[in-house]
């Protein structure tokens, strides 16, 4: 059993190369196994998934999944939300690896190429034990490493949407030659302004006509690229893996300062040019992973270096006491981050697994531009922690662990370099962000049972996780345009605990398949922006506080074989968030989204084809936090197709997809555009040709 397990630590899993195309292969016979693998509630799918169901980015493609959210900003751009938590309060990991960017930019995406990924786990629940701060959530965990079979392979895809005039094309070569491999990836996306079903839309107060229903100056583009070099033996293995991403997409216009009344600009003239204001995010990523086991012990170690860049670029406009500024640099933001890690398994017996590790991250990010947000700062965090799994059965483990980590952070001050009326007609610099340090020792546990008796797999899991205060909720002073608001920061910020309760019940039968996750967490000192009711520079003030937070909520999957080849998939998902204190006390938070679901309703007509039914619907959200505005029910009919023609050793894909038939207006309540009445896109189809070889 040691070794089996040794052996799967080793490849990563096996390749996914089945021919099933529907969405609903997320429930294949590893299913069991997946589910035993973790004490809390998990998802995995692989590159099959990810491929029938992309939807513009990967947060978009996995929204399908009860307990994962996109919180979209417009077409191109979405970020994951896991059971309502979002940014600093889940981990996005990339083949184990903690992925950072400038996670407090909300209004930008993930910089990775969805169709160079070959699964994805989808963790919910706590998971600060492994990846420490920041993982109160959950984890999405991308994997991009799994051993080539032959000396030759490879696989592309071309793919277009019809709302924004997506065209994309991506392609990925890899062999291994004896104990030698290589993989290379190449991608590219280009995208128009997207469609929406309104003539025109409000924003604050001013009635903004929209040319031919478009969204102005939501275009943009992608680009991906990656190469990894690996060396695999018996007990060795080691690849170096080098990624980058380089995207630019436009700000919507009319949101950012209301540029379409007074500038020169003519945002109508096409569709497909960028203009200003826009933002372009470069990030690349240095990765090397060794993996080393012998009988007794199981050592893992990596190295990672990311770069990420950002700027955001603006007509120089004069703002507040603020002259004209010099050129159209408003921000940027440079970003560099060194993380090691080290972890060592040991089995010291048939049933007892010990398993250990240290983490160091350090983060140096420097900001630019005449506009100011987010101050200059260091961090410095290092982990260790002690995990133990004992195995009572093949049916039956618990699960436990402590961990420690202490972090030191480093805020630099920051003065205007434009003078601003004060008292009695003097005119000062005023400052923003005050020189600070501030040093954090969170501890975290957990404690979790699994047991798989016959078709049940039941699990239960306790623990307390932790987050550290993010520079720029400690230290945010500025107009984020891009979400319509003034965001201030709170210098004094305590730690944020998460105690947790997850549970877990599944049925496992041959034509009915249920999954149950109930859970319940409570926030001492939960860290939120808080929407008030002043204004600040022509803006609404947000300001980040404090409050004791209880969220419970669950997920519901019902799979349901009719026939041979009909199945009927039912999902559903609920959370309730409520504030026990504060000046807020009994409200919920804000964004929280309302109970939803889909059912689907899918035909096989090959091993290799399938056609689908979706009925997508969300509830009224009138559970909201003044003053924000309340969100009706709404509902969205889909048509998915998909098929593979096999011939020898290649594979050809083809995918289709037809969202909101009937062009539905509506507003999706954790879409920041929401903010300013623009509905979610109508009609849109999607074309992907793929070929496997």
């Amino acid at each position: 059993m040691i070794k089996a397990l040794l052996a799967v630590l080793m490849l990563y899993g096996a390749q996914d190369s089945s021919l099933v195309l529907g969405p609903a292969e997320i429930y294949g016979e590893s299913h069991r196994q997946e589910l035993m693998h973790t004490t809390l509630g998990s998802i995995e799918v692989g590159r099959n998934y990810l491929e029938n169901n992309f939807s513009g980015t990967l947060i978009q493609s996995l929204s399908a999944i009860p307990g994962i959210q996109a919180r979209n900003i417009g077409s191109g751009q979405s970020h994951a939300s896991i059971r309502g938590l979002w940014g600093h309060r889940m981990v996005i990991a990339v083949d184990g690896i903690k992925h950072e960017g400038q996670q407090w930019g909300e209004e930008h995406g993930l910089e990775i190429d969805p169709l160079g990924i070959d699964r994805v786990e989808l963790i919910k629940g706590p998971s600060s034990l492994l990846f420490g701060s920041d993982a109160v959530g959950g984890v999405l965990s991308l994997f991009t490493n799994y051993l080539p079979t032959r000396s030759f392979q490879g696989r592309a895809q071309l793919n277009f949407r019809s709302n924004n005039l997506s065209t994309g094309v991506s392609a990925h070569l890899e062999g291994r030659k004896e104990h030698f491999f290589w993989r290379m990836h190449l991608g590219g996306t280009l995208y128009a302004d997207y469609r929406v079903p309104t003539d025109s839309i409000e924003y604050y107060s001013y009635r903004i006509p929209l040319h031919k229903r478009t969204l102005r100056n939501t275009a943009g583009r992608e680009e991906n690229a990656s190469l990894m070099l690996g060396y695999v033996g018996e007990q060795l293995r080691n690849d170096f893996k080098v990624s980058v991403n380089d995207s630019k997409c436009g700000f919507f216009a009319n949101a950012h300062g209301l540029e379409v009344r007074l500038s020169k600009i003519n945002y109508d003239a096409s569709r497909q040019d960028i203009d200003l204001p826009w933002q372009q995010v470069t990030h690349l990523t240095l990765h090397n992973h060794t993996h080393y086991h012998a009988d007794r012990v199981l050592l893992e170690g990596d190295v990672a270096w990311q770069m990420n860049h950002r700027e955001e670029h603006s007509e120089p406009v004069p703002h507040g006491y603020m002259p004209l500024p010099p050129d159209e640099l408003e921000r940027s933001f440079h970003k560099h981050c060194l993380t090691g890690k080290f972890g060592v398994t040991i089995p010291l017996s048939g049933q007892n697994r010990l398993q250990g590790g240290i983490d160091i991250e350090w983060q140096h990010n420097r900001r630019g531009g005449w506009g100011f947000i987010l101050p200059d700062f260091e961090t410095l965090s290092a982990g260790i922690y002690l995990l133990d799994r004992h195995c009572f059965s093949d049916e039956l483990y618990i699960h436990a662990g402590l961990r420690y980590d202490p972090t030191w952070t480093a805020i630099h001050a920051y003065t205007d370099w434009f003078p601003t009326p004060g008292d009695e007609g003097k005119s000062i610099y005023k400052q923003r962000a005050v020189e600070s340090k501030r040093h954090f020792d969170p501890f975290s546990w957990s404690v979790g049972v699994v047991w798989g008796p016959e078709r049940w797999v039941l699990k239960g899991n306790l623990g307390k996780s932790f987050r550290v205060p993010s520079p720029k909720e400690m230290g945010a002073d500025g107009v984020n345009y891009a979400l319509f608001r003034y965001e201030r920061g709170t210098a004094d910020l305590l730690p944020e605990e998460s105690y947790q309760m997850d549970l877990s019940v599944n049925w496992l039968g041959e034509s009915l398949q249920v999954s149950l996750d109930p859970y319940l967490n409570y926030f001492p000192n939960y860290i939120y922006l808080n929407p008030s009711p002043a204004f600040e520079e022509g803006l609404q003030l947000y300001r980040y506080t404090q409050a004791s937070v209880l969220r419970t909520g669950a997920e519901l999957t019902i799979m349901y074989k009719i026939l041979q080849r009909l199945e009927l998939e039912l999902k559903g998902e609920y959370l309730l968030a409520r504030q026990m204190d504060g000046a807020k006390k009994g409200y919920s938070l804000p964004f929280t989204p309302p109970w939803g679901g889909n059912a689907g309703l899918t035909y096989r007509f090959s091993e290799e084809g399938y056609v689908r039914l979706d009925f997508r619907f969300a509830g009224a959200q009138n559970d909201i936090v003044p003053p924000e505005k309340a969100t009706e029910g709404w509902y969205t009919l889909n048509f998915y197709a998909g098929k593979a023609f096999q011939s020898g050793r290649t594979t050809l894909k083809l995918g289709l997809r037809a969202e909101n038939l009937l062009n539905r207006r509506y507003y999706d309540h954790t879409s920041y555009y929401r903010m300013i009445g623009v509905p979610e896109p109508g009609i849109n189809l999607s074309l992907l040709l793929g070929i496997h070889f």
